[in-house]
């Protein structure tokens, strides 16, 4: 069976002393090309994921955690006050005010910082909380104290 033989320049290969077939140059670059074009997806990749696993290593605190504190403390006063988180995330502290609005409902206004970079704020967050056990202030001006059950 003959099978017919490409007569296209481009598309033959082309014969050395002795018979042998080799590839141009134009294939072994397209080759070499497509091959680093992959290499360098391939460490994009590996790179991306790194600075992925890296972020996730890092503890980062924010506002919530604060947030969360105060809503199971049993009290706030008015007031600003200030403090750290002990070695849970001992390069930062926070600063929080309270700020009674009506009837036990107050907002709290909270701020944490970093020890570190000129107290670069972290993070910021405002809350409501209401308090059953704050006292309420009757139409008169004194305080009502709170009903016991």
């Amino acid at each position: 069976m003959n099978l017919p033989v490409c007569s296209h320049p481009t598309l033959r290969r082309t014969a050395s002393k002795g018979g042998r077939t080799a590839f141009t140059l134009i294939e072994v670059m397209l080759a070499m090309a497509m091959f680093f074009a992959a290499v360098f997806a391939i460490l994009a990749l590996v790179s991306s994921s790194l600075r992925n696993a890296r972020a996730l290593q890092l503890q980062h605190v924010n506002a919530s955690a604060l947030a969360a504190f105060l809503t199971v403390s049993n009290r706030l006063e008015e007031g600003m006050f200030s403090g750290d988180f002990g070695d849970l995330f001992p390069e930062e502290q926070f600063d929080f005010e309270v700020i009674p609005i009506t009837n036990g409902l107050v907002r709290v206004d909270m701020v944490v910082r970093s020890r570190q970079g000129r107290g670069r704020q972290v993070s910021t967050m405002s809350v409501l909380l209401f308090q059953t056990q704050s006292p309420i202030p009757s139409p008169a001006g004194t305080a009502v104290p709170p009903l016991r059950r």
